[in-house]
């Protein structure tokens, strides 16, 4: 018997791909709207946070 037998007889299992789509879309829409809007002195904190000081310090 094939996968798609089993989701064949499951009610409403059309909603779960829009469901899913909806959310991936929502999800990524909201991080995207965040990354352009966050404080630039706050993604340059975070972006220096494993290793503070200057970037072309060497080792």
């Amino acid at each position: 018997m094939k996968f798609i037998n089993y989701l064949e007889g499951i009610t409403g299992v059309g909603i779960y791909p829009l469901t899913s789509l909806i959310l991936f879309f929502v999800f990524f829409t909201a991080l995207t709207v965040w990354a352009f809007k966050a404080d630039k002195n706050y993604i340059n904190s975070m972006k220096q946070m494993p290793f503070p000081g200057d970037e072309n310090d060497s080792i």
